[in-house]
């Protein structure tokens, strides 16, 4: 008897070890504790009858949720930095630079009147040169000396063929006048002659439109606008406007002289 119950609680020490409740042996086992009836029933029903119910731990009392504040969140596209692009600077207007113009005048004195005359050339006045004849053809025509005195060097525009120094129209402008002025400083005059378009633009600031016309300019005072000696040669019927606008003005230098 101590040798059944020693292999019985052997066998069930073994199968506490192993953490089996429940078996079934499939032969009869020596010495082995008569079986119990429940355990020949359906495996399944078994466990059900016999499976004790899980316990179950008392939920604890579940805290009201507080309401969730969703805050906005910037998007990808928002969180992306955009590249500042910088204003666009103010567009200053450069000035136009215009280029200086070229032209060459001689200054003579004739009797009460100076005459401002275009070189067409370049270069100054020769005796027998036809721009220079005609020239003294319309002086004896006027009354006035035919051999008139020559005043300084010819004015050649621009000055200077390079360098900073404006050289443009409104500069050519306050040249001529100064250069006359001061010819007439030392011995005024009653009339200046502007022989040719550079001399009416840049001395008495008029234009062709104003040729064969008696021109007040503030600083040189009565001036007379011609075309130019070429221009008189070339287009010879031209002569007769001149000669019109000469008869006018003769009366000025001609009560000076007397």
């Amino acid at each position: 008897m101590a040798d059944v119950l020693l292999n019985e609680s052997r066998r069930r020490a073994y199968l506490d070890a192993m953490q089996v409740v429940h078996w079934l042996p499939r032969t009869e086992l020596p010495f082995a504790a008569p079986s119990r009836p429940e355990l020949f029933l359906p495996l399944d029903d078994a466990l059900v009858d016999e499976a004790p119910l899980p316990v179950t731990a008392a939920a604890p009392a579940r805290q009201p949720e507080r309401p969730k504040v969703e805050v906005p969140r910037p998007s990808v596209a928002r969180t992306v930095a955009k590249p500042v692009e910088p204003e666009p600077e103010p567009v200053v207007a450069k000035p136009v630079q215009v280029p200086p113009p070229r032209f060459a005048l001689q200054l003579l004195r004739a009797g009460g009147c100076l005459v401002l005359v275009e070189l067409a050339t370049g270069q100054p006045f020769q005796s027998r040169d036809p721009s220079y004849l005609l020239l003294k053809d319309m002086l004896r025509a006027a009354g006035l000396p035919d051999a008139p005195q020559i005043l300084g060097e010819p004015i050649r525009w621009p000055l200077l063929q390079r360098g900073q120094l404006d050289q443009g129209p409104e500069a050519a402008r306050d040249f001529v006048q100064g250069f006359v002025m001061a010819q007439l400083e030392r011995a005024p005059g009653v009339c200046v002659w502007l022989v040719g378009l550079p001399a009416i633009r840049f001395a008495g600031e008029a234009n062709a439109e104003d040729y064969n016309r008696e021109l007040e300019v503030e600083a040189l005072g009565n001036t007379w606008a011609l075309p130019s000696l070429e221009l008189l040669m070339d287009e010879p019927e031209r002569k007769a406007a001149v000669w019109q606008a000469m008869r006018r003005l003769m009366p000025r230098w001609k009560h000076r002289d007397e």
